[in-house]
């Protein structure tokens, strides 16, 4: 009998959407799915921890990475490198595990077309001005950063038809939930 092979599950949202909060969430309702941690150059937030929210690299150790083919997909945004380590991708589902990836859309149209069979989901707003609110609400960015997160944010709402699958985050608990529900279906 052939070894199951895993899948690749990304989830996609302008910044401020809930993307991580979902993801944290959906982990606690789905067995058996390992969320990839990315790498990114960009320094910790205060309740950030190294090897579990991210792997915080130098840009020289970043570009090394890039260099030697050592991410699925990598991107640069808000003036910091993110990425996708390839081999802890690659070995997961060859192992038959699911993997949950949380990236940008830039990142997310390079891992479906080097792995068409991945599955797409994009996280959406309520609304633009529920967004902006959210972003003010956080306090993790000046007035100067949210305009450019809503700048950016505009521009990655026009990858919705790319996706597989869209989620809009009126209420958390719903949100998570359809996300769970398209994870089983798509199993």
């Amino acid at each position: 009998m052939k070894k199951k092979t895993g899948r690749i599950f990304v989830v996609s949202a302008p910044s401020g959407c809930g993307k991580t909060t979902i993801c944290g969430n959906v982990f606690k309702r789905v067995k058996n799915l390992i969320p990839s941690v990315s790498a990114t150059t960009r320094p910790p937030r205060p309740d950030e921890k190294h090897k579990k929210d991210y792997y915080y690299m130098s840009r020289e150790t970043f570009n090394k990475e890039c260099k030697s083919g050592g991410f699925l997909e990598w991107e640069k945004n808000f003036g910091h490198f993110y990425g996708t380590p390839k081999r802890f991708a690659l070995e997961k589902i060859k192992e038959g595990k699911d993997l949950l990836l949380s990236i940008d859309v830039k990142g997310a149209m390079h891992v479906k077309k080097k792995l068409p069979e991945s599955i797409l989901i994009f996280i959406k707003p309520p609304s633009f001005g529920a967004l902006s609110e959210r972003l003010n609400k956080r306090k993790t960015d000046g007035k100067a950063e949210i305009k450019k997160r809503l700048k950016i944010a505009k521009k990655e709402l026009a990858y919705i038809p790319r996706y597989d699958h869209v989620v809009v985050n009126k209420r958390l608990k719903d949100a998570v939930s359809e996300v769970v529900s398209i994870i089983k279906q798509e199993r």
